[in-house]
């Protein structure tokens, strides 16, 4: 009898564990579908579709469309350092860091839809949309990596952060395929309609695939708070306050910090100006570059993955240290590329280092960040260094290209970034969050 209560309960126990990991894999993988969902927009409306649809359509292809687009980019990226830290604390003072996240997604998928209306002569108002589309995709950025902490165990983190950015560039990959027809015309005039149709069918794609996380991911429970106060917003200036007046508490932190910004700075603007550069210094057109930015996400897909696991085993340190002088051989080959066919190779080099030193990046954050600061922190990494640097790059380089008159010169500047944040690299101690001096606020 006491045999087969005890073979019972082993069973129960049994079925209870793997109900349980089935469930983990679950939300791990809804976690994962938001990257899917996420990066269509980053593709088409950061990247790709709708800055060649600013410059030659709204604007007419006039060259103010270069200096009001690169304003737009800066603006939205200055917005979102600005509050990122203030919110992430938020979040983290309420515990509402999925209503954080939920409310940024929206604000992006509907200023996207919203694109879709735009046309000639409506250059302010398509900026302005711009600029809350990206503040949103950027801003819930900072609460969705926060789960990460949550979702993977120590050993894993960096696979599941290599997954997130694999799933992502597949995502990127998808809308590409998606909206390829609508394209094919060209991003002119004569073919805007298309154009604006494919804006919505982004929309669309990152409402339908963000939408299982908020339906499988829950927030840790605590004492009950409002997501938003007066009260709430206080406390956060004020740990913000703290945590930038004590960051030098935890120097490895600070260090990986700043060598993200710089190298972070050169990756942000060489996306932002791929197409641009692609399309004015080597002639491609839009048949050209979708074919080119289809094989940049299909070699990010297997950099984030193999990199994920290069991660786990020789640390993210290493492998970001790999990957920026990976950067090194990129930058050079574009500089020298004098025909389509060695810019393809060169774009297929950088997507696998664009997914591997993201992905690296992330899981350097996870390690070094204490768990009860991690949305504040990761405000921070994502918000403050992250979008700050990319003001930083994108007005660098158009003042670089206007004054020598070359974007390969502007390219090469980059060159600098890189090199910095290499350095810095070098001086971090690849240590765990444990290991970290604590912060309480007030002290």
């Amino acid at each position: 009898m006491g045999e087969d209560f005890s073979s019972r309960s082993f069973c129960i126990s049994l079925r209870y564990r793997k109900l349980s990991v089935a469930k983990q894999k679950y939300k791990v993988f809804s976690w994962l579908l938001f990257d899917f969902a996420n990066t269509s927009f980053s593709v088409m409306m950061v990247t790709f579709a709708f800055p060649l649809y600013f410059k030659n359509v709204i604007c007419a292809g006039d060259t103010s469309g270069d200096a009001l687009w690169g304003f737009s980019v800066s603006l939205s990226m200055l917005l979102v350092a600005l509050v990122s830290p203030v919110l992430g604390a938020a979040a983290d003072y309420s515990g509402k860091r999925k209503r954080f996240l939920l409310f940024f997604t929206l604000i992006s998928i509907v200023a996207t839809a919203l694109l879709s209306f735009s046309g000639p002569g409506m250059a302010v108002m398509a900026a302005l949309l711009f600029v809350l589309a990206n503040m949103g995709f950027e801003g819930g950025l900072v609460f969705y990596d926060a789960y990460l902490k949550e979702l993977a165990s120590d050993k894993s983190v960096g696979r599941v952060s290599g997954y997130g950015f694999a799933m992502g560039y597949l995502g990127a990959l998808s809308i590409l395929l998606l909206v390829k027809p609508l394209l094919s015309k060209g991003i002119v005039l004569s073919n805007a309609a298309n154009v604006q149709m494919s804006f919505l069918v982004a929309a669309i794609f990152f409402a339908l695939f963000a939408a299982p996380l908020f339906l499988v991911l829950r927030d840790v429970k605590r004492e009950s708070r409002p997501a938003i106060s007066f009260s709430a917003l206080a406390k956060s200036v004020r740990e913000v306050k703290y945590t930038v007046q004590h960051i030098m508490h935890y120097p490895d932190l600070a260090r990986f910090l700043l060598a993200y910004f710089f190298y972070n700075d050169a990756i942000l603007t060489i996306i932002a100006f791929s197409s641009i550069y692609a399309q004015n210094t080597l002639g491609f057109t839009t048949g050209d570059l979708i074919i080119f930015f289809m094989l940049v996400q299909t070699t990010a897909i297997f950099g984030s993955v193999i990199f994920g696991f290069v991660t786990d085993k020789i640390g993210p340190k290493r492998t970001i240290v790999i990957t920026l002088m990976i950067w090194f051989v990129v930058v050079l080959s574009a500089i020298m590329a004098d025909s389509k066919e060695l810019f393809f190779y060169t774009g297929m080099l950088a997507g696998m280092s664009m997914g591997s030193s993201q992905a690296a990046s992330r899981s350097m954050m996870t390690k070094l960040t204490p768990r009860e600061h991690v949305t504040e922190f990761f405000g921070f990494y994502d918000g403050t260094f992250g979008k700050a640097s990319a003001v930083v790059g994108p007005l660098l380089f158009g003042l670089v290209s206007s004054r020598a008159g070359s974007q390969k010169t502007a390219l090469a500047s980059l060159l600098l970034f890189f090199t910095l944040g290499l350095l810095l690299m070098t001086r971090v101690k690849s240590v765990g969050a444990e290991r970290s001096l604590p912060i309480q606020a007030g002290e």
